[in-house]
């Protein structure tokens, strides 16, 4: 699977996880990376295989647990082509707070986009 975009989930960690935690969040993030990017699932049962905590929202959108619940991804899968694009990440807390289902992303959420060199 090819993964959009692995700078989220890095920007994620710098703007969004606290210090003591970044880098326990991000090996978590890299094993999530490293097993995604090496799958070459053709449907939600061969990824439920693979990540079994996760959740199957719709025909492309999957919720995926982070550090055992702590943090969760939602992602829009293309089994046809191979893609997973990452829409949203935060804690569990965070995700109580919002529709999973409809979730867009939100490059303000990662990124600081008065800064040009990201």
């Amino acid at each position: 699977m090819r993964v959009i975009a692995r700078n989220t989930l890095l920007a994620f960690v710098r703007k969004r996880v606290e210090n003591s935690l970044q880098d326990v969040v991000k090996d978590h993030l890299d094993d999530w990376y490293r097993r995604t990017s090496k799958a070459a699932w053709k449907s939600s049962a061969q990824l439920k295989a693979e990540f079994g905590s996760a959740s199957i929202l719709s025909a492309d959108r999957v919720v995926f647990n982070i550090k055992g619940n702590d943090f969760r991804l939602i992602a829009l899968v293309d089994y046809q082509r191979q893609g997973v694009l990452i829409l949203w990440i935060g804690t569990h807390r965070e995700y109580d707070n919002i529709d999973a289902k409809e979730v867009r992303y939100d490059a303000r959420r990662y990124f600081d986009l008065s800064d040009p060199r990201q």
